[in-house]
Parts: C-alpha cells; structure tokens; sequence
C-alpha cells in the first residue's frame, strides 16, 4: 500500500484509536498498540525480516513493534520517573504549598486572580494539574473570603495556571515525552525556556477570562462561612508541620534548571577536558533531574519523612506506569508509520503539508485530546505520530522542533471537558455544576489552547 490509500489508511488508524479509547473505554496502550499492529499488517510491513545475503534489509513488523517500544523507554523512562517523584516529594512535604505562598506574598491579595494564576502555573510544573488543584484549593478558597473576589475567577485562575505549565513545561511527564521522541530530550533547558515563553499568551488571556467569566456565573461556596473556609486552609498547613524553607522548596527545580544551563552555556563556549565532561554530564536531564531528586529528599529529611520515602516512590511509579506504557505504544505507532512509508509520500509532498505547518500537530493533539480526555496520552501519542513526519512538514530544526512540542501542548489543552477527570477536579473541588463547568472550565480551555498555538505561530515565523 502507497501513496494516498496509505493516506486513507493512516487516517482511518486514527478514527479506530479514537474510538477504541473514547466509546468502547479500550485502555489507551491496548488500543494503540492494536492499532499500530493493524496499521503495519495494511501497510504491507513484511511479517519477518527480510535479508539480503544474510543481512537485514527490512524488519519485520514484530520487531518493528519491539524497536519502536524499547527505543522509547530506553530515551524516556527515568526522565519521566525522576520528574514524577520530585513533584510527589514537594506535595507531601509542603514544598508545594510553600511555592504558592512564595506567589502570593510576591504578587499580592490585592490581585488574588493573578496571584493564584500564577501559583497555579509553578506549581504545576513539577506537580500533576489534578494534584495540584486539590493542594492548593484551600488557599483558592480562603483567599476568596480573604479578598471578597468572585470564586469562580479564582477557580478558573487557578485551573488556568495550573493547566498551562502541565502541557508545556518539564519536568510535567508530557512534555518531557515528546520533547524525547521528537528529538530535542537533551536539549531540555531549551524546553523549558520556550514553554515558558509560550505560556505568555495563554496566561494572559486565561487572566481575563476568569475575572470575565466569575462576574457571570456564581458557584455555591460564595456563600460559605468564613471561618470554616480560612480554617481549613489554616489545617491545611498544621498537617504539615513546619512548611520547608524557599529555597529547600525550590531546590529540586531550580537546581536541574541551572545544571542544564551551565551545560549548554559550557557546550557553546566549547569548554573541554574534565571540566566539559564534568559540566556536560551533570547537564544530561536523567542526572539533573537525579540530582534535582537528591534536593528533594534532603527537604524530605529535613521534615523528618525519610520513613515514607519508599511509599512516596512507589506511589510515583504506579502513576508513572501507565504513562510509561501509553509513551512506548505512541513510540510504536511512530516506527510503524517511519517504516510504512507514509513518510516518504509526505516527503514527496512536502509542498502540501507544509502549508499546514505548525499547526499539524495541534489540531492532530486536539482531535486526541477532545476525544480521549487524556493530556498526556494527547501529547505522547501526537509526538509519536509526528517524530517521523517532522522532517517532511519542515519542523525538524531544534527550534521547530521544541515549538512542535509547544504546539503539541496547545492542542492536548484544547478541550477538557466530561472525558477528562481533571475537568471533574475543577468543577468539584470549585463547587460548580456540570453546566457550569462547561461555561468556565471548558471554554476556559479552548481559549488557552487558542492563546498558545497563536503565540507558538507568531515564534515560529520570528525564530523559524
């Protein structure tokens, strides 16, 4: 099969995945496994390897599923689990909270909107979006009765910050899993730099919805008491004792940061001999994000918790997991395609494709993501698809590279509504119906979605 039936059949691989995921609720590893196995045996993939004199001129499709799934665990798998256990230590230690605290002292109540956009927005880079709405609702709910703003500004606010750092900025899983399978991993600080730049628009625009939309729609707990409400955040912080210090707080972040920096920076000044190695090793993410990881469980010990450090690792690792499985299926579903064919075809037409440009990769994220639920299954398995495609829509530079990433983030935002548990984290913990969370929550969303892949557009014909 070539050319544009390999089209067709590439096309009607992603309806079947859809479906398999959204209506027939098929978990999404079986089901894009399944798909990749189908979209292989259509494309005419040979079933065994096919040798020349003794030497393999094509693999079969057995072991094209095998080199698809090893290649992504072997580029991805501790990356994503030191990131992951780093955001589970500065939940349960408080580090998390003190973050928030840090945000609001600096911003201010006289701007509590943007002082829990914000909040939201570091919290969430190292701490899933769901987790961190839950930590810092408390500190949404006292501020409301604090500064008399309208709770469902503050909800949206919060849900917004958080939202956009979860999508576009390692050490998120997300983002980390496609910046490795597109191949742009070891340049992370790169990532982080341009999702962080990225994420200009989306909160701007996420700011003046919420101040927009809190004075249209009333939730219920605008008519809590006081007092309950500001003692539960006060609880909140008695649970853990003593919070950790700012800079044992921002440690585990800041440090993998500043490695990676001086490793690009010493790599650009062509630093060589032990110090270049020294500096460039400590500059790969898997050990910054390690070293990152040891800061972690120093605030872990300081707060005297050592004894749950192996529960807290193991409670990362069963989150982890499925992300994991669900990352090397996408990988899986990227070798099938590279070896298909249906990259040359592109290639030869490269004309068309690229007309479309950056924008491929959002509707494609978007498509998954409105129809699934899932973020992070959203953005693996759109980078998963594209990896192979990147060079044939003219997005295979560094730079363009990364902005796919961003553009990939974009669309997994674009919408979350009734299939994504994080719209049920917002609407419950924010007091507000279902309907009311479509007309906050999930127009929220659309318009952050909106925001970034404008605003990664606008970058790539300025840095393209």
């Amino acid at each position: 099969m070539t050319g544009l039936s390999l089209i067709i059949a590439f096309v009607i691989a992603i309806i079947v995945m859809i479906l398999a995921i959204s209506k027939f609720k098929i978990h999404p590893f079986l089901s894009i496994m399944s798909v990749s196995l189908l979209l292989g045996l259509a494309a005419g993939i040979p079933l065994v390897d096919v040798k020349v004199d003794g030497v393999v001129k094509t693999q079969g499709l057995a072991n094209v599923i095998g080199a698809g799934f090893s290649g992504t665990f072997t580029s991805i798998g501790i990356v994503i689990i030191l990131g992951a256990l780093i955001g589970t230590i500065l939940e349960k230690t408080g580090a998390a909270l003190k973050l928030a605290d840090m945000v609001v002292k600096l911003v201010g109540k006289k701007r509590p909107e943007l002082a829990v956009l914000l909040m939201g927005w570091i919290v969430s880079i190292p701490v899933f979006c769901d987790s961190g709405f839950v930590i810092l609702n408390p500190i949404r709910k006292s501020m409301v009765k604090r500064t008399g703003s309208s709770s469902v500004a503050m909800t949206v606010a919060l849900s917004a910050g958080l939202y956009i750092s979860h999508v576009l900025i390692p050490p998120t899983p997300g983002p980390i899993a496609a910046a490795n399978t597109l191949g742009v991993g070891d340049n992370l600080l790169l990532v982080i730099g341009l999702g962080t730049l990225c994420s200009i628009f989306p909160l701007i625009a996420g700011l003046f919805y919420a101040k927009y939309i809190g004075k249209i729609v009333k939730s219920d707990d605008e008519t809590e008491n006081s007092h309950e409400v500001v003692q539960s955040y006060d609880d909140l912080v008695k649970a853990y004792g003593k919070l950790p210090s700012a800079f044992k707080s921002l440690s585990p972040i800041v440090v993998p940061i500043l490695l990676m920096g001086i490793a690009s920076v010493a790599s650009m000044m062509k630093i060589t001999g032990n110090l270049g190695s020294v500096l460039a090793f400590l500059g790969t993410p898997i050990i910054a994000l390690a070293v990152g990881t040891i800061f972690g469980i120093i605030t872990l010990a300081s707060a005297k918790r050592m004894n749950e450090f192996y529960d807290m690792t193991n409670e990362t690792l069963k989150v982890v997991g499925p992300i994991l499985f669900v990352t090397a299926s996408g990988g899986v579903l990227g070798k099938v395609i590279a070896v298909s064919g249906l990259v040359t075809f592109i290639t030869d037409n490269a004309s068309v494709f690229q007309v479309i440009g950056i924008f491929f990769p959002f509707l494609l994220a978007a498509i998954l993501k409105t129809a699934q639920g899932s973020s992070t299954v959203a953005i693996t398995t759109t980078a998963g698809i594209l990896a192979p495609m990147l060079p044939a829509l003219g997005l295979n530079t560094p730079i363009l590279s990364v902005l796919t990433v961003m553009a990939i983030g974009a669309g997994a935002m674009t919408i979350s509504h009734a299939n994504d548990s994080y719209f049920w984290v917002v609407t419950n913990f924010g007091e507000m119906s279902p309907a009311k969370g479509y007309k906050t929550h999930t127009v929220m969303t659309l318009i952050l979605g909106l925001a970034t892949i404008l605003e990664v557009f606008l970058l790539s014909l300025v840095l393209g």
